[in-house]
């Protein structure tokens, strides 16, 4: 007896080549063609896959789902990309600088789009960027960046990367901002005024730990850390500072340091003006005495009042949801939102104005407060439709409250106008005039 040929199961060989399906309706037709080209070598067709199935096309409320479907790619499965939906973007800064890029590629001052963002951590592709005297960024290969401490150390040390994260690492939130961070009129949006700060996850080592490494001898007062950039950034501060938190970081919210925040070493001085967490961190000296860097340049100052304004930031709060440039939909409840951070360690309280400042309502602080480091608040309100005037103030766990301009005037025996000048550090009270159209614009003006 002569035996049948096994049966096969086969797919039919489509006469035209299958197009990539573009949604998700297509997607099941396309399944459904296929299906039905399944066959048995005697001919019988199966039936379809999709009969007696269910149709997932249809949304909620009956309506069909023709959203186009994202594609994977190589790229996609390698490091991911945003939603082509969400628009936020870094600008120039001061806005309309022509500095970043310049003619010749060099960069200065990137404003982050703080106004857009949502709980504390700035994404790393959208962190704030100062760089030194507008510097080329230097590319370095990691395999081959030291780190070298000399000066008055017992033993005076270098490290490559590699042996950095053998010692033991630890992880925390803190802010950078840098003191071109000063809101004014001029400033359309809350992004022009306050998008020269970001808070991220740092990962490394503390300084203090290779300090200690190295020995410290009794003469030593300050530190100073100088980067790899072409013009080469070095800042003097209190050894005090660089036995207590500043924290040599090759990690930045879970990745590597990117190259326009110093990969792939930086410092982070938590609390202190951005210009001191030195990028592209390749030496330490410790020294007896203050050294006048060129980082210093601009930052000279006449008397020890005005240079104590400039080491430490804040506290200092703004409102970023509604804001400037922004306009209410019309009467009815809101959610008011912004952030808040202090130099002087963890937000204890932040208040917030619906009526320009004739009362204070203590807002919510949405998750625990970290020391130095962004916090997020929000505030419910109704809004009756009538023209007002909306801002923040905060106080930090060490008593120090954020000012208005016209506290501050007070304070230095100047009488206020619109359009004065802080000195120091600006972490005044930022005002939000709302119109009866709903139209938000500065309330400096």
């Amino acid at each position: 007896m002569t035996s049948k040929p096994p049966v096969r199961i086969g797919i039919r060989a489509p006469t035209n080549p299958i197009e990539i399906p573009k949604t998700r309706r297509e997607f099941f037709k396309t399944g459904a063609t296929l299906a039905g080209g399944l066959t048995l070598a005697s001919g019988a067709v199966l039936p379809a896959l999709a009969e007696g199935g269910h149709d997932h096309t249809m949304a909620a409320g009956g309506h069909e789902n023709e959203s186009p479907m994202i594609l994977g790619s190589a790229e996609l499965v390698q490091y991911g990309s945003r939603s082509p939906f969400e628009k936020s973007v870094r600008i120039p800064h001061p806005a309309g600088s022509t500095a970043s890029p310049d003619t010749f590629g060099k960069m200065f001052h990137i404003a982050s789009p703080i106004g857009e963002f949502h709980g504390t951590i700035t994404p790393s592709s959208l962190h704030y960027v100062a760089t030194t005297r507008q510097s080329y960024m230097p590319e370095i290969d990691p395999a081959k960046h030291t780190l070298t401490i000399h000066g008055v150390v017992d033993r005076p040390l270098t490290w490559t990367l590699a042996d950095l994260k053998r010692f033991p690492s630890v992880s925390r939130l803190h802010f950078l901002e840098c003191s071109g961070n000063r809101h004014g009129p001029q400033n359309k949006n809350v992004q022009e005024s306050h998008g020269m700060t970001s808070c991220a996850e740092w990962t490394g080592v503390l300084l203090s730990t290779l300090i200690k490494e190295c020995g410290l001898k009794t003469s030593a007062k300050w530190f100073v850390a100088e980067g790899a950039e072409e013009v080469k950034g070095a800042s003097s501060m209190p050894i005090a500072k660089a036995m207590d938190d500043v924290l040599v970081a090759y990690g930045m919210n879970g990745e590597a340091v990117r190259p326009q925040n110093g990969y792939p070493l930086r410092i982070v001085v938590p609390g202190f003006e951005g210009i001191f967490s030195t990028k592209y961190l390749r030496r330490i000296k410790i020294v007896d005495r203050y050294y006048m860097n060129y980082n210093d340049y601009g930052h000279l100052t006449e008397t020890p009042t005005d240079a104590a304004l400039r080491y430490q930031i804040g506290p200092k709060s703004i409102i970023t949801r509604p804001s400037g440039s922004q306009t209410l939909a019309g009467p009815g409840f809101y959610e008011i939102t912004g952030l808040a951070w202090s130099g002087g360690g963890a937000i204890k309280s932040v208040e917030v104005s619906t009526d320009g400042g004739a009362s204070w309502k203590r807002a919510e602080l949405k998750s625990a407060p970290q020391r130095m480091a962004h916090v997020r608040f929000s505030c419910p309100w109704n809004w009756d439709g009538k023209a007002t005037s909306i801002m923040s103030r905060c106080t930090d766990e060490v008593g120090q409250k954020q000012p208005t301009l016209e506290q501050v005037a007070k304070y230095w025996n100047k009488p206020y106008v619109k359009g004065y000048t802080m000195p120091g550090l600006n972490n005044s009270v930022m005002p939000w005039t709302i119109a009866q159209d709903g139209r938000i614009t500065n309330g400096l003006l």
